[in-house]
């Protein structure tokens, strides 16, 4: 009997255990669920309001005044390729009573947005080029300063299609600051704020699409959104969910003018430095490193003996910091100043922000190896103000022709430089003609182009070539790479060698 007792109350206390695990479980849950909600919802909040309240008195528009000559169209009045264009062309015609062709005031819309309390304003270069008169309007609220301010262009950069502008106000601006434009992540939640089709002050909310895009611009990264972007947003801010500038909105892809979904700002990382410039100096001060490049693809990996295809290829080193440093035509810059070089895009870009004048470390794949190079590095926009120095000649070849590689190549007469319209110390082998079904072809190469590099080394006859081709063939090499140049332009071309 007393065992039997003793195995109920153990059953019991077994099922009193269990009870009380089962209920610890619930509350866990209960309260893990409730967790999930409260975080859900600060993700995602309810209304965008208290955000776009606080940031938006830092937020203005932009109105230009510029003296144009000749007759007036209808931009400004309506969106360009608007099926009211016409309308809008034709009743200015019969308005201009014939005095369309006298000097007449152009005005333009933009936004913008206040990065300092002392007055400083960005935008895009775009919405105030030329202008005669810039106004600047706060958006309307307790203690902002007068409707209209008159701004003065501080500095402004085409190149990423940033300006800094100055407003004199009475007290102190409210401002915003700009975030990390790295840690934008594809699928955040963002807002554009901006005057949209001059409509005034307008709010938008989208998420991050894409990062990194490049349009035009050796210096583009632009970040792409869904939040709806039209003309007169230009220039006016991109903001996170902490109310931090991540994008000056810039430009839309559209077919008709209007938003349709995909828009681009300029990530704030490009125009803090470009901001901070503008500031300092006026205008803008990139590093130059004094070459030309392109991207290493497989077959001109293959063809220098490359482990993979990274890295920028050096196609021409024209007088500047690079040749006096002895970096040449056909090196593979491997790293920059001590960071990995993926392609020609991240070492224009990171070669544009470092600081003119600073000896940076460049490694470079050279003859099958690395070397290590000390280059001191010039300024850009000095650079584009100079001419490119000239090659070395050599004595001119005898004329002959071989037909190689898909290519009719002969080598360069007077009368071949003449007709082409090359320099008298140019050197290389003339491409005559080119088989239309071959490699070649393919990758680009036309009559009139001249080769002057095979195998990383000058030719300057057909016998140089076979000598490159037999060199190339002895080495295990697949394919052989030229150098190529179409109007001065240098390109590197790998071809396949003939089995």
């Amino acid at each position: 009997m007393q065992s039997k007792a003793r195995a109920i109350s153990i059953t019991k206390a077994r099922d009193t255990w269990m009870s009380q695990v089962r209920l610890m479980w619930l509350v866990a849950l209960s309260a893990l669920f409730v967790l999930a909600q409260a975080l859900v919802a600060q993700a995602r909040p309810e209304s965008l309001a208290p955000l776009a309240q606080k940031i938006s008195p830092a937020v203005v528009n932009i109105t230009t005044s510029t003296l144009v000559e000749g007759r007036a169209g209808p931009q400004g009045i309506v969106p360009e390729g608007s099926p009211f264009e016409d309308f809008f062309r034709e009743f200015q015609d019969r308005n201009n009573n014939g005095n369309g062709d006298r000097p007449r005031r152009s005005s333009a819309l933009g936004s913008g947005f206040v990065i300092s309390e002392d007055g400083f304003i960005v935008t895009n270069n775009h919405v105030i080029a030329e202008a005669d008169e810039i106004l600047i309007e706060f958006f309307p609220g307790e203690g902002q300063p007068a409707k209209e301010l008159v701004a003065k262009v501080i500095g402004t950069d085409e190149k990423t299609d940033i300006a800094l502008l100055k407003v004199e106000a009475n007290g102190p601006l409210k401002f915003v600051k700009f975030g990390d434009s790295d840690t934008a992540r594809v699928g955040d939640w963002v807002i554009a704020m901006g005057n949209p089709l001059g409509q005034g002050f307008s709010v938008s909310a989208g998420i991050v699409s894409a990062r990194n895009r490049a349009l035009s611009g050796s210096y583009d990264d632009y970040i792409q959104t869904d939040a709806a972007i039209n003309r007169g947003n230009s220039g006016g801010p991109l903001f996170n969910m902490d109310g931090q500038v991540v994008g000056v909105n810039t430009a839309i892809l559209s077919p008709n003018g209007g938003s349709i979904g995909i828009g681009f700002s300029m990530a704030s990382n490009v125009v803090t430095k470009v901001v901070d410039q503008l500031k300092e100096f006026g205008e803008t001060r990139r590093g130059w490193l004094g070459v030309r490049i392109q991207d290493v693809t497989d077959d001109v990996a293959e063809a220098m003996g490359l482990s993979k295809a990274t890295g920028a290829l050096i196609t021409d080193v024209p007088d500047g910091p690079a040749k006096e440093a002895g970096l040449l035509s056909g090196d593979v810059i491997v790293t920059f100043d001590g960071v990995d070089v993926k392609d020609t895009r991240a070492l224009v870009r990171q070669v544009g922000e470092t600081t003119v004048g600073k000896a940076v470390r460049v490694v470079v794949y050279r003859d099958g190896g690395t070397q290590t190079v000390l280059v001191t590095l010039g300024r850009r926009e000095d650079a584009e103000r100079a001419s490119d120095g000239e090659e070395e000649g050599t004595s001119e070849p005898e004329a002959a022709q071989k037909d190689v590689l898909g290519l009719s190549l002969g080598a360069l007469t007077s009368d071949l430089r003449s007709e082409l319209g090359l320099d008298d110390d140019a050197t290389g082998l003339v491409v005559m003609d080119i088989d239309e079904t071959s490699e070649a072809f393919e990758k680009g190469l036309r009559a009139g182009d001249l080769i002057t590099e095979a195998g990383q080394q000058k030719v300057t006859s057909l016998a140089d070539l076979d000598d490159r081709i037999e060199e190339a063939t002895e080495a295990g090499r697949k394919s052989l790479l030229l150098l190529v140049r179409r109007a001065g332009e240098p390109r590197f071309v790998a071809l396949t060698l003939d089995e």
